[in-house]
């Protein structure tokens, strides 16, 4: 059976609820690509605040502390904290 490697691709990535929304993100809410719930609106330090993204296999659900990513593609989708951590490491300003 061949095996595959994930080619190395950077991606950029917040918090929900505790990491301040970037535009990109936003932007998926004005477009009604992602549905956010709870009081704070997906803003810092938001704890009860969740959020439905439309991907390409349906909707994906994220809760407080998920990690949203931002695709090669533009899409986003969530991502546990400790798939998160195994996944990817953070990059440098030189990149590495």
């Amino acid at each position: 059976m061949p095996k595959y490697r994930k080619k190395p691709v950077v991606v950029e990535a917040f918090k929900l609820g505790t990491d301040y929304m970037p535009d990109w993100f936003a932007d998926k809410v004005t477009d009604c690509t992602v549905t956010l719930h709870g009081t704070s609106s997906g803003f810092y330090d938001g704890h009860d605040v969740n959020a439905d993204i439309k991907t390409l296999e349906g909707v994906m659900h994220a809760n407080y502390g998920d990690f949203i990513i931002k695709g090669v593609n533009g899409e986003c989708y969530p991502c546990k904290p400790d798939i998160f951590a195994n996944t990817y490491e953070e990059v440098t300003d030189d990149g590495n």
